[in-house]
């Protein structure tokens, strides 16, 4: 009798122990422990590469329901850096981002499919120069654990390509230069 109340006393227990759920973090651009980078041919011989130096975000995830996981992120088109002050202004210009028309990127996931144990694919909308497409973000978990500042965190890498041309940026330098591959390092800090 004794073993069937200790049997259905931790059958209780467990039915009401708190499920894990998905856990808040913001993206930590402050600590510049995150990084929008692009790369894209020029004119066939040679990569251009660079970043975008200002964006913030956050997302949420549960390492126990991985598909459950969402993210946001805005870039700020104007903070675009290739290392190189004229071609950056041309960059910006009308005949690429149009950073004066379009000041901000936008993606935000719809759907998380789970690949392997630390693979994901993330569908979203990325609203790029006034166009929204859906894109899928192939990312890997690089880890996750306390910081030794007393917080959490977890971090991830992705990488994506998108056409310049699906998002209206007409002018191109040959056509190799269409497509620009977006990598992206993300550690967020549980909030």
């Amino acid at each position: 009798m004794k073993k069937q109340l200790l049997a259905v006393s931790l059958f209780a227990l467990m039915g009401t122990a708190p499920l894990a759920q998905a856990a808040d973090y913001a993206i930590d651009t402050k600590g510049a422990h995150a990084s929008v980078n692009f790369k894209v041919k020029h004119i066939g011989f040679s990569w251009l590469t660079g970043r975008f130096n200002k964006f913030d975000g956050q997302f949420s995830y549960d390492a126990e329901n991985p598909t459950a996981a969402s993210i946001e992120v805005t870039i700020d088109t104007s903070s675009l850096d290739s290392n190189h002050a004229e071609r950056d202004k041309h960059i910006r210009s009308g005949d690429f981002l149009n950073v004066s028309k379009f000041p901000t990127a936008k993606f935000v996931s719809t759907k998380v499919v789970k690949d392997d144990d630390d693979e994901l694919d993330i569908h979203g909308n990325l609203t790029l120069h006034g166009v929204t497409k859906p894109v899928v973000i192939e990312v890997e978990k690089v880890g996750e654990g306390k910081d030794p500042w007393g917080g959490y965190r977890v971090g991830f890498e992705g990488t994506t390509t998108i056409s310049m041309r699906e998002f209206g940026i007409e002018h191109k330098l040959g056509d190799l230069a269409d497509s620009v591959e977006l990598e992206l390092h993300v550690e967020g800090v549980r909030k």
